[in-house]
């Protein structure tokens, strides 16, 4: 059987840990292990997707994934990784967010009592920190912490040297609320292990303290790498912002399309990251990227995977088809609601149903008229030379007309000149 150790060393999950100890613990014992989510939005994006992935290798291999979701720190903001104040949330902003989250992290990991002692939890750390008492706190919490210590974590000193914005005591309180966090999962469900991004190491580490000064146990922290692209911004955003979890926010064929789109150097990362393929499918996929690059089968076994775990088999290969589409004579099998998504990039045009009539709308003209070329000779030529194509149908009749036949759920005509200049043609 393979080992977590090996299992982790293999995808790069390893970024930090706190002790060599952790190894033998996750390797041939059983404990519980937990990832925090402030819920700043009603969705999780793909960013957030490698920390619920990992739990759910853990949970694989025995262990106990615990889900936690900041209900209580959410009021108050994670300073890491920010350069000025977060805007609180009121109350009901955190509970509707809530509300989102938890459907899409339950459908993620097994929180069945079919899964026996690794039984997934999901949890809200506001039904212990806002009912805790502010004196209390500080007698209980505070005092195991000194101002040095905290000051010297890097989402604290990084915003101290900015003496013209600082930061507020609220959220320089926030790093003692996450300890006190791992400290109430640890006496109550015997959780040892927190895992979190790069970014999260000085909170962890904190938890760690704590446990070790009020109870004389020990605890784990371990991080893995901050999803990066090769420019050093996050992944999990596109250019219109970020991808999604929640399938009203990004559709599963725009994720499916943002996995598809990933650079040859990157994918072999992800697919280590987020899929649960063997190291020998993996290795496999490499070779293929490295040998037969255009063929993007790497692309499409990460997409697939992505795809699959998070809005299912169906939904994935409804994705998968209309993706295939785009190049394909397929495109008129599909549904207006994904042909107009697939397409919603691609300029548009109106046109009066009537032109269809009476011999047809002459393709030369549609060409022109959309700017796809810029005169009628220059249409002329793109047809005579097999450029043009009719719902990705060749066309190379210069007296070609479209009519009511070329028309696609009885409104659209897919316009393509090359390889990827796209204009839809909607009659009315």
């Amino acid at each position: 059987m393979l080992k977590i150790s090996d299992d982790f060393a293999f995808r790069g999950l390893v970024h930090q840990a706190s002790d060599e100890a952790l190894w033998t613990l996750l390797d041939e014992g059983a404990t519980a292990a937990y990832v925090g989510f402030d819920p700043t939005s009603d969705s999780l994006h793909v960013g957030n997707l490698l920390g619920i992935v990992t739990l759910r290798r853990l949970q694989e291999a025995g262990h106990r994934p615990i889900l936690l979701a900041g209900g209580g720190t959410g009021l108050i903001g994670d300073p890491g990784g920010k350069a000025d104040e977060r805007r609180l949330l009121s109350a009901e902003q955190l509970a509707a967010n809530l509300e989102g989250i938890r459907a899409q992290l339950g459908g993620l990991l097994d929180l069945s009592p079919a899964a026996g002692k690794a039984r997934g939890l999901l949890l809200d750390n506001s039904d212990w920190l806002c009912g805790y008492g502010f004196i209390d706190f500080l007698r209980d919490v505070g005092k195991h912490f000194t101002v040095n210590q905290m000051t010297a974590k890097e989402s604290v000193k990084s915003r101290l040297e900015r003496p013209d914005q600082g930061i507020s005591y609220t959220e320089f309180s926030y790093m003692l609320l996450q300890a006190y966090d791992y400290l109430y999962l640890h006496d109550t469900y015997g959780c040892r292990l927190q895992l979190g991004g790069s970014d999260q190491w000085g909170n962890i580490t904190m938890g760690l303290d704590l446990i070790r000064k009020v109870r004389g146990a020990e605890a784990f922290a371990l991080t893995y790498p901050l999803l990066l692209r090769a420019d050093g911004t996050k992944y999990g955003k596109s250019e219109s912002g970020a991808v999604w979890l929640d399938a009203a926010k990004s559709s599963p064929y725009e994720m499916y399309q943002f996995f598809l789109r990933a650079p040859d150097d990157e994918v072999g990362r992800l697919l280590r990251y987020f899929t649960f393929l063997s190291h020998e499918e993996i290795e496999a996929l490499d070779v293929e990227i490295a040998e037969r690059p255009g063929q993007r089968k790497a692309q499409r076994a990460l997409a697939h995977a992505v795809c699959t775990l998070v809005h299912g088999a169906a939904e994935t290969e409804r994705a998968s088809a209309a993706s295939s589409a785009l190049f394909s004579e397929d495109v008129a099998k599909l549904d207006e609601a994904l042909l107009l998504e697939v397409f919603a990039d691609a300029p548009s045009s109106r046109f009066a149903r009537s032109c269809l009539d009476a011999g047809g709308f002459a393709l030369v003209d549609a060409l022109v008229s959309t700017s796809l070329v810029s005169s009628k000779t220059a249409a002329r030529t793109a047809l005579a030379q097999g450029g043009v194509y009719v719902n990705n149908r060749r066309r190379a009749d210069p007296e070609a007309c479209l009519g009511r036949d070329d028309l696609l759920v009885d409104r659209y005509v897919v316009l393509r000149k090359g390889r990827r200049d796209y204009h839809l043609l909607q009659f009315e």
